[in-house]
């Protein structure tokens, strides 16, 4: 049984940043609600993790105060639509900095866990323009 779980990691596909993650997860909680049931290794792309895992990333921030309330219910709204909130659009503006707040920190327990790929320190400064 350890062989298996080894194996299915070693092809399992990182998330390419914590927003895709995020989706995933948001979809996964979704279908879950709706009564869907997984299995571990059952989706067309192996991911280093189960929903599950993103749900106690969650938890072990909250706790430590690192991801507050406010941070929740953006990442859930946002997360049920599907998109993030635009920064440009007055009504988003407040949503969409705690939106990239909550990304940040998130970022690098998912880095850690080999949940997202690792960004060099370029590419997050990239994005930021």
């Amino acid at each position: 049984m350890g062989d298996t779980v080894i194996k299915i990691m070693d092809n399992a596909k990182p998330f390419d940043n914590v927003e895709e993650a995020w989706f995933w997860f948001i979809a996964a909680q979704q279908a879950k609600n709706d009564g869907a049931r997984f299995t571990a290794g059952g989706g067309l792309v192996q991911r280093p993790c189960e929903p599950v895992d993103i749900l106690k990333i969650l938890d072990q921030l909250y706790r430590k105060r690192r991801l507050l309330r406010d941070h929740l219910l953006v990442l859930r709204h946002y997360g049920r639509r599907n998109m993030a909130p635009d920064s440009r659009r007055v009504k988003e503006a407040r949503a969409s900095y705690i939106w990239d707040e909550a990304m940040e920190r998130m970022q690098e327990v998912m880095e850690r866990k080999g949940i997202v790929t690792k960004q060099s320190w370029v590419a997050k400064y990239e994005v930021a323009k």
